[in-house]
């Protein structure tokens, strides 16, 4: 276990200096020029050149890479080319509001989509195995940005119970919490149709095993078989699904965060694109990468927790 945490720490560094290097030769080659869109259509010649050579625009383009590297490596993301602030502050302001919503997505997602996937599965083609099929489909189908939608219309105009923009002032749980409830909620249900969709058919494949019936010749409660020999064994695919869907979570937390005005680093992110803050928008892919890295690398020890014999190799 040890080995395997070691080896997938050691691809960490690699793959943040791809998907860097991918970024910043992208940024370059993409029509337009920050220093115009900072200055407007209209600005003089030389106001622009004097703009970009402040920002070091000047420069060739290896030169620039290669400071931009060396910063990175020494853990100094640069500044903002827009705003002149750190990017690192800028980041360690926003990304706390992106995890969160990630973390209470997952959780929604997990706490009502288990269950009623289990219950489906159970109550295999009654009501209820009915109903979580069609809010499977649904979930699945369904944009975020759509759901976030009708969900403020209902929730902040109609019935006005959170607020619709912000994230919530830190260190008072109680704003905290009512700002990230509607966000939460709109990721939470589309993890939630996953869950279900994914808990009902592991549940129905291994209810039908040996073991499973002997259990219940034996006499034990149905709960207690379901929950404790038949649920065990559903929990491989269902990590790999919060593996993969905690990274379409922070993906798509960007369109959510832009919707509710949070935040979080989706703002941060499109706000860098817009204004072609080159500085920026690497350092917040390079955070995103490695992000993913760190829930793979998660997955692959939960895979060693669940299953002992994923652990043996």
């Amino acid at each position: 276990m040890i080995e395997l945490i070691l080896r997938r720490a050691a691809n960490v560094v690699p793959i943040c200096l791809i998907v860097f290097t991918i970024v910043f030769f992208l940024m370059r080659v993409a029509p337009g020029d920050p220093a115009v869109a900072m200055l407007g259509d209209y600005a003089s010649k030389e106001a622009v050149e004097a703009l970009r050579t402040q920002m070091g625009l000047d420069k060739s383009l290896w030169q620039q890479y290669v400071e931009s590297l060396t910063g990175l490596l020494r853990g100094d993301l640069g500044r903002s080319l827009s705003s002149g602030a750190p990017v690192a502050a800028q980041i360690t302001s926003a990304l706390p509001y992106t995890l969160e919503l990630a973390a209470a997505s997952l959780l929604i997602g997990l706490v009502l989509g288990v269950p009623l996937g289990i219950l489906a599965a159970v109550r295999r083609d009654g009501l209820l195995d009915h109903f979580g099929r069609i809010f499977s489909l649904s979930g699945l189908s369904i944009p975020s940005f759509v759901l976030g939608i009708l969900l403020m219309l209902l929730f902040s105009v109609y019935m006005p119970l959170f607020p619709t923009v912000g994230g919530g002032r830190r260190g008072d749980i109680a704003s905290l919490l009512s700002h990230l409830a509607l966000p939460a909620l709109t990721l939470g249900l589309i993890m939630m149709a996953y869950v279900t969709r994914v808990t009902r058919t592991s549940m129905l494949n291994v209810l039908q095993e040996d073991y499973v019936r002997t259990g219940r010749a034996k006499g034990i409660s149905e709960l207690r078989v379901i929950l404790a020999h038949a649920f065990p064994n559903c929990l491989v695919p269902l990590v790999s699904l919060c593996a993969i869907n905690i990274i379409v979570l922070i993906s798509s937390s960007v369109m959510v965060e832009i919707i509710f005005s949070r935040p979080g680093l989706g703002r941060l992110l499109v706000s860098a694109m817009r204004q072609r803050d080159y500085v920026s928008l690497q350092s917040v892919l390079v955070v995103y990468a490695g992000l993913v890295i760190v829930v793979n690398m998660t997955a692959d020890i939960l895979y060693g927790v669940v299953n002992p014999r994923i652990r043996g190799k």
